[in-house]
């Protein structure tokens, strides 16, 4: 507070002389000269003046700079939520785009059915250890039971084991509980696509003779009359045979990565497999 004092009564002073002087100097005739008493008065003030007036011009250059850095802080701003706006929309465009790309691969499989279909959005998942199902958007309303076939648009997903009015529930390919009639497509070998819980799935009851290699391709063998008949289930990443037993260890790989899933057909025919 004192050196505010001090400064601020130093400051009042010069101020009240700097419109003195100028006051004064507008009041002297610009076409007569300077008296004795004026020139007395300007030789007294001349050493004054020059301080003063670089303590006005510092002044005035502070308040030039605050006025600069308060424009350049408005611009700052102006410009960050311009950037924050275009982020924004880019994200939104970009999120329309891989939909649109989505919903495009789907048509193309929608296409290849000759079976009436629906389109629905996954809303909910249960990828647990004990569970691996989804929920989606389509219920009783809509025609949905259960028994239904669920398909993305690289291939198998899952049935519709529960409807309720606006919603169902699809158990995955990949559940424990699962079971989907399937041919491997190259040797047309044929078994049992059963869940194993850890997002694979293996064919079962498939003999020691049958030719089946790593790389095959499993499809929907049609037996059941829920999936349509090849309708690709997944790929071969396993084959073993053991010195005993009548049948082969194979695992297949799902062709949906039904952890990413966002839309899928329903199939509208079928009962529970």
């Amino acid at each position: 507070m004192s050196m505010l004092k001090k400064y601020g009564l130093i400051a009042l002073i010069a101020g009240g002389v700097l419109v003195a002087l100028i006051f004064f100097s507008l009041n002297i005739p610009r076409n007569r000269e300077a008296n004795a008493i004026e020139r007395s008065v300007l030789s007294i003030m001349s050493p004054v003046m020059k301080p003063v007036s670089k303590i006005s011009f510092f002044i005035a250059d502070i308040w030039d700079g605050y006025i600069n850095l308060v424009t350049v802080r408005q611009d700052n701003l102006r410009l960050t939520r311009q950037i924050k706006e275009l982020n924004a929309r880019i994200v939104s465009d970009n999120e329309a785009l891989l939909e649109n790309r989505r919903l495009t691969r789907l048509l193309d499989m929608r296409e290849t059915i000759t079976e009436p279909t629906l389109t629905a959005s996954v809303v909910g998942d249960d990828l647990s250890n004990w569970f691996h199902t989804l929920i989606i958007d389509r219920g009783s309303s809509s025609g949905l039971r259960e028994g239904m076939a669920v398909v993305a648009a690289d291939g198998v997903v899952g049935q519709i084991v529960k409807v309720s009015l606006d919603n169902s529930r699809v158990l995955l390919l990949t559940d424990h509980s699962s079971g989907i009639a399937a041919t491997i497509q190259r040797s047309r070998a044929r078994g049992v696509v059963k869940g194993k819980g850890d997002g694979l799935c293996s064919l079962e009851f498939t003999t020691r003779e049958e030719d089946v290699k790593v790389g095959d391709q499993v499809i929907a063998s049609g037996i059941g009359g829920v999936f349509l008949k090849g309708t690709p289930i997944g790929e071969v990443s396993m084959v073993k045979k053991g010195e005993y037993g009548i049948f082969q260890t194979i695992t297949i790989r799902p062709a949906v990565n039904t952890e990413h899933l966002e839309e899928v057909l329903v199939i509208l025919r079928g009962r529970y497999e």
